[in-house]
């Protein structure tokens, strides 16, 4: 298991990239990628070593809603993995219940990926190695 990135809800993609950008020095990584089957849009940006995806609903997504109404920003963290279905047994036997079964993702070139949800709240996405 590799860390890969911290996912950040946004309400306007646009304003969170202008903000990470101007403010922190972040690049982006690639372009801005729409996925239909996840229900959002989103973009990857860096700085050093360290990766975020900025994500927003598609329109009538309720994707984000629950992270947004309560203010959270940080979405997910992400982390990549050999073995997508025998890290969700471990994380299931860690209590962290599955989210979102594994199902092919535009930012991964189509690597599947899986959200796992831990009691606290925070998402954990496994992203499928290539």
């Amino acid at each position: 298991m590799r860390y890969h990135h911290t996912g950040v809800a946004c309400r306007r993609l646009e304003d969170e990239k202008l903000w990470y950008t101007g403010a922190l020095g972040y690049e982006p990584e690639g372009e801005t990628f729409t996925d239909p089957l996840q229900g959002i849009r989103g973009c990857f940006l860096t700085s050093g070593e360290s990766r975020i995806e900025l994500v927003e609903a598609l329109p009538g997504s309720e994707a984000l809603a629950p992270w947004l109404q309560r203010g959270f920003a940080i979405y997910h963290l992400a982390f990549e993995v050999l073995d997508l279905e025998a890290t969700i047994k471990q994380l299931d036997k860690a209590r962290a219940r599955l989210a979102s079964p594994p199902k092919p993702a535009v930012a991964f070139g189509g690597r599947r990926v899986a959200f796992c949800m831990r009691p606290n709240l925070m998402l954990v996405e496994l992203i499928e190695s290539a």
